[in-house]
């Protein structure tokens, strides 16, 4: 059976919380012209979905040609500030043991469903040295939709285009979004309770596997390959 492992980053992998506000600030600032006021709900949603519910929060219209300018705002912001993140955040216990021990296994490849946008989940992962068992090429991010099952979609067709095989995917994530998504399209849905949502909340979502964090690698590696 091939597997195809897709992460969430956020309180998955990594804990940089706070970054993504003030990136934001900037970018909103250089896009717009506007202070950021209201700030749109983050946890598991897409850089578009946060996109146009910022924009229509500041009363502008979320076109795709203000949502361009913002994101390329934001890739700026970040490739000016992305080293700060190992001040400002941490990787979080196990995730480098849990990609290194995922990447020894035969028919496993791993990649990414993130709202982030790619060349920002590059930087946050390269940060805590999290990116070397990654295939950036094939997975799902947060330009693509605002709808985060669709990321799931693309990154299983970017893999099997890749591979010229089908894979089983997993998603890995830490809130009901990232569950939801997998669920979407029959992908075996692994939760894990380092974010804001609880295991309660993520067993209710109908998460396959609740994990209390990623420190245990053999359960890492058990819940993937569903033995």
């Amino acid at each position: 059976m091939n597997t195809l492992v897709l992460w969430d980053i956020d309180l998955t992998l990594i804990d940089a919380r706070g970054l993504g506000h003030s990136w934001y600030r900037t970018a909103l600032h250089a896009a717009a012209g506007l202070e950021l006021v209201h700030t749109p709900s983050f946890p598991g949603r897409t850089e578009r979905a946060i996109t146009q519910e910022l924009l229509t929060l500041h009363a502008l219209e979320p076109t795709d040609e203000l949502i361009a300018r913002l994101h390329a705002e934001l890739i700026e912001v970040a490739t000016r500030e992305h080293t700060l993140l190992p001040e400002r955040g941490r990787a979080l216990p196990g995730a480098l043991e849990a990609l290194e021990a995922l990447s020894r296994q035969r028919d496993v490849v791993q990649s990414l469903v993130t709202g982030n946008l790619v060349e920002i989940a590059r930087y946050k992962l390269a940060a805590f040295g999290l990116d070397a068992h990654l295939d950036f090429d094939i997975g799902g991010y947060g330009s693509v939709s605002e709808h985060r099952p669709e990321l799931v979609l693309e990154a299983v067709r970017l893999a099997s285009a890749k591979h010229d095989k089908e894979f089983t995917a997993v998603v890995i994530g830490d809130t009901p979004h990232d569950v939801d998504a997998a669920l979407h399209h029959d992908a075996v849905a692994i939760g894990v309770a380092t974010g804001r949502s609880t295991a309660a909340e993520l067993r209710a979502a109908g998460a396959h596997v609740v994990l209390d964090d990623l420190s245990d690698t053999a359960a890492v590696v058990k819940a993937v390959l569903r033995r």
